[in-house]
């Protein structure tokens, strides 16, 4: 603990370190970060106003949205100031703060898209059913256990990086407080590194796993319905599987992926990862 008390701040090393690269990520960041957490709010507030949306989908939905703007908030501003600024550096504990609340609305975003999986299976292959499955209650006790997932998921992540001890080396390959950190750990981390996949990479693949089996379920249930109900699930479905996708798929291989191989794949894949999720 004392050595780890001696490191103040680290540095990242960012997404690029061309400077003729920085001005145009930061544009380009910036306009994707306003764009999210507009249609963000723009579809809390559309939830919350009209009396007609005040079913299961759209609760979850409104769920959806408020993680992806926390979940934006907790890596984005410092990631956009980084662009234009020469010093890239964070926190001790600010990097701690950063881990954790990216680990937290990462994986409520990953128990919220299960949920809303589980929605669209009650409603098409159990129609008869679904007010008595998804009752106001049914769909409060699943939001909570989505965020007391998440936190413990964030709290046992974040513990297992910042127990270690920290030496001279401050520098993250990265752009954000994640698996890298433990790159600077003075110990042997071989233990708590494949602790730090099976808890994340994990749970996104069986997450992930759930989900392609809920959907192969709807699926089946489609065929027997008429072309009018499988174009309006299929649409509905269809924009959740796209997002659950683009979600999953980079933080499988992110997590699953030797840490030694394709480090500049994996910094563009989670990078993917953040805006597809936002």
């Amino acid at each position: 603990t004392e050595v780890a008390n001696n490191v103040t701040e680290f540095i990242f090393l960012g997404l690029s370190q061309d400077p003729g690269m920085q001005p145009m990520s930061f544009a380009l960041f910036l306009l994707f970060c306003i764009v999210i957490m507009v249609g963000n709010l723009l579809i809390l507030l559309m939830v919350f106003s009209d009396p007609r949306l005040q079913t299961p989908m759209y609760f979850f939905l409104s769920n959806l949205s408020f993680v992806d703007i926390a979940y934006s908030s907790a890596t984005a501003p410092k990631m956009i100031a980084d662009f234009i600024s020469e010093k890239k550096t964070i926190s001790y504990w600010g990097c701690v703060t950063q881990m954790f609340t990216f680990h937290f609305f990462g994986c409520a975003e990953i128990f919220v898209l299960t949920v809303m999986a589980f929605d669209r299976y009650a409603d098409i292959c159990q129609p008869l059913r679904y007010t008595t499955i998804m009752s106001g209650n049914a769909c409060i006790v699943l939001a909570s256990l989505s965020w007391l997932g998440a936190l413990g998921h964030s709290f046992v992540q974040t513990l297992l990086t910042f127990h270690l001890p920290f030496c001279n080396n401050r520098v993250i390959d990265h752009y954000v407080c994640d698996h890298p950190v433990l790159k600077l750990a003075c110990a042997d981390t071989t233990l708590v590194n494949m602790l730090v996949i099976a808890n994340s990479g994990l749970i996104s693949l069986g997450r992930f796993l759930i989900l392609l089996a809920s959907y192969t379920i709807i699926l089946f249930s489609l065929c027997k319905q008429s072309s009018e109900s499988r174009c309006k699930a299929l649409s509905t479905c269809g924009s959740h599987f796209t997002v659950v996708t683009f979600f999953f798929v980079p933080c499988i291989f992110i997590y699953l992926h030797p840490s030694t191989t394709f480090p500049l794949d994996k910094n563009l894949l989670e990078n993917l990862n953040t805006l597809s999720s936002q």
